[in-house]
């Protein structure tokens, strides 16, 4: 007698969008690669030549830089017209009001303080399609001073959607000196969707529409990718 597979082995799997697939598979950022192998080469130097002790700072470096380039999945919340948080990170400021060196317009703002110790992996906050990408060189103020940004390096990307654009701009401090943003203008993008990294602490300010209903207050910790920081008008 023939044997028939179930009918429900037969489906072919719904395809993945490329971006939802390196979710997955990414554990550490390539950005952290040359920092974690170049201490690990150090360690191996300096044990052969000077002793295994001797040794034990840099591989503890290493230790550390693969913590802090780590890059864990993440799932978005699922919703029309979210906010999601582009980094781990805890709200500094979450309101409308003035502030320096925003871009041009009436927005709202939330700006969020990330630690050596958060993810440093950076995440879309909202789908849509990204019209500008600028680089502004400045100063390494601490990050969590307001003036820093303003005057210091940042990266900043605008994102267009249905409603008006949100601005997410990637800030260095005294320990993050370096931005590392991968997109590029023209690029479709989902929210939660990886797009960067800084180095070392740092901050990102948002700018959203001034029809946005904000979720999140001063103090407050949030998760890059899941958590809701706002609702946009639709």
């Amino acid at each position: 007698m023939p044997y028939y597979l179930p009918r429900q082995n037969l489906k072919t799997p719904k395809p993945q969008a490329p971006w939802t697939r390196y979710d997955r598979e990414m554990l550490i950022d390539r950005a952290g690669w040359p920092f974690i192998l170049g201490a690990l080469v150090v360690a191996l130097a300096v044990g052969f030549w000077l002793g295994r002790a001797w040794s034990v700072p840099f591989l503890i470096l290493a230790a550390f830089f693969l913590f802090f380039f780590r890059d864990p999945d993440r799932h978005p919340p699922e919703g029309a017209n979210l906010v999601v948080s582009p980094a781990d990170a805890r709200i500094m400021v979450a309101g409308e009001m003035p502030w320096p060196g925003a871009p041009p317009g009436e927005w709202k703002i939330i700006s969020m303080f990330l630690s050596p110790m958060d993810v440093h992996v950076n995440r879309t906050p909202v789908a849509g399609i990204v019209r500008r990408v600028e680089y502004h060189p400045g100063k390494f103020l601490p990050a969590y001073k307001k003036e820093a940004g303003e005057l210091n390096e940042w990266t900043e990307v605008w994102i267009d959607r249905p409603g008006g654009p949100v601005v997410v701009r990637q800030i260095v401090g005294i320990l993050a000196r370096r931005i590392v943003c991968r997109l590029t203008e023209g690029e479709q993008v989902a929210a939660g969707q990886r797009f960067g990294v800084m180095k070392f602490g740092s901050r990102i300010d948002l700018f959203l529409p001034r029809a946005a209903t904000i979720h999140v207050k001063v103090g407050d910790k949030v998760v890059g990718g899941e958590t809701k920081l706002a609702t946009l008008a639709p």
